[in-house]
């Protein structure tokens, strides 16, 4: 199939690579919502309030994005494949431990240890994988590792829902978070320096013979800093138009919609569905139309079917609502589908694990503010209309974030001394970052 040239075109450590992100991309978004999904079964066993049960969620959310941002760094530092075997395994430790938690105070520490891991482990492999895959293949690889996120999801409602219904209430919970401990085998994949890229090689020797050491905070050095803050306010308008819709809709069907819980799951599940084939068709068409319009038309197709979703589907029966979700899903999950491709040729080699992992958690973490105006909103709006115009506040964001970040689609990955990077994203103007064309 023509659709898969890419992936033949790839060479034999590529392709384990990119089996291996993928894999672990799945296996680690199981494992974060998965949490989620127990949260009545684990009220009951540890006495836990819903509060305190929401508190652990919070506390695990930020504790993934400053994990993100430091395991990317380490990652400039010490090797992308060897801090992506311990992401790996961190994660997957931690969640076997959650097992064993006895109260909320134990299951808390667990959750905010394992949120570290959690936070690294997909822009650390997104950078290993950039910096192997061809240039015109880099958003169809990275697109596709993405889609692994609506794999993990419906995973995790498998785990939270037939396997511990199977045991008994008690130890249902434990088997679930015990099972967590099946990805660090994925470790076994990855061969620490000899994976690491030939480019990413070279930018550390040359960093090592002057005697350079990038610290946590170089990604806000003056050259660099116009790039950091454009990406991280792309992530957290995407991030937060996404957030305001899916934390609300289950309270919104069984609430505005008056579905039952069940029909309001299988919605959900429709939702998920049309997530995987968005990521797909974006990991695809952005290769093609770049990276700056793919967020244009996917952003767009949000704003209408998140309307249309929310604000027209008064009184429609559950198969018109999960037609409908099926489609919103395929552009709210599908915006996602770029980043990875976008930040690793955004970032210079030396900065681009810190880099990428500080915008994306950034806007992971940012995304906190627009959940919780939902429900101001909401006071003379109503729920719907809240979720449909803070949804629209994210999209309005990542439109302005993408007027004055260049296009990267096809193009070379540069170093922070290269003549293109100093041009483009050093002192230029707003308007030459738009139009210079010299990133190979």
């Amino acid at each position: 199939m023509a659709m898969l040239s890419w992936y033949r075109e790839a060479d034999k450590k590529a392709r384990r690579i990119f089996w291996t992100c993928s894999a672990g991309w799945a296996m680690d978004m199981a494992d974060s919502v998965v949490y989620s999904y127990l949260i009545p079964l684990l009220m009951t066993a540890l006495g836990m309030t819903l509060v305190q049960a929401g508190f652990i969620s919070s506390a695990n959310f930020f504790a993934a994005a400053l994990g993100g941002w430091i395991g990317g760094w380490l990652c400039d530092r010490f090797g992308r494949a060897r801090i992506l075997q311990l992401t790996i395994l961190w994660f997957s430790v931690c969640s076997f431990i959650s097992g064993f938690a006895q109260n909320y105070e134990q299951l808390l520490v667990i959750r905010v240890v394992q949120g570290l891991g959690f936070g690294a482990e997909w822009a650390v492999g997104a950078v290993l994988l950039g910096e192997l895959i061809d240039p015109k293949h880099r958003g169809k690889a990275l697109g596709t590792v993405h889609s692994g996120a609506a794999i993990g999801s419906a995973i995790a409602a498998v785990l939270a829902g037939p396997v511990a219904s199977a045991f008994a209430p008690e130890w249902g919970w434990r088997i679930v978070f015990w099972s967590g401990i099946l990805p660090a085998l994925l470790i076994f994949l990855v061969r620490r320096d000899s994976d690491d890229s030939e480019i990413f090689k070279h930018a550390k020797k040359r960093a090592e013979a002057a005697g350079r050491r990038h610290s946590l905070g170089a990604i806000f050095q003056p050259r660099v800093l116009r790039i950091t803050a454009l990406a991280a306010l792309l992530s957290l308008g995407v991030q937060g138009a996404a957030y305001s819709i899916s934390n609300y809709l289950t309270p919104f069907l069984t609430g505005e919609r008056g579905v039952t819980q069940a029909t309001a799951g299988w919605v959900v599940m429709c939702l998920s569905a049309g997530g995987f084939f968005g990521f797909l068709v974006n990991a695809y068409v952005s290769d093609w139309v770049g990276r700056r319009n793919v967020f244009r038309l996917f952003g767009l197709g949000f704003v209408i079917l998140s309307l249309t979703f929310v604000l027209t589907t008064a009184g429609a029966s559950p198969a018109v609502l999960a037609l409908v979700a099926f489609v919103y899903g395929f552009f709210q999950f599908g915006m996602y589908a770029s980043f990875g491709a976008y930040f690793t040729e955004l970032f210079p080699t030396e900065l681009r694990g810190a880099g990428q992992a500080f915008a994306y958690n950034f806007g992971r973490a940012g995304s906190a503010f627009f959940v919780m105006f939902v429900p101001l909103v909401a006071l003379s709006t109503g729920l719907g209309a809240a979720m449909g115009i803070m949804g629209a506040v994210g999209i309005a964001i990542m439109v302005v974030a993408t007027a004055f970040l260049p296009e990267t689609a096809g193009k070379g990955l540069v170093d922070l001394e290269d003549t293109a990077f100093r041009s483009v994203f050093g002192k230029g103007s707003a308007s030459q970052i738009g139009q210079v064309d010299g990133l190979g």
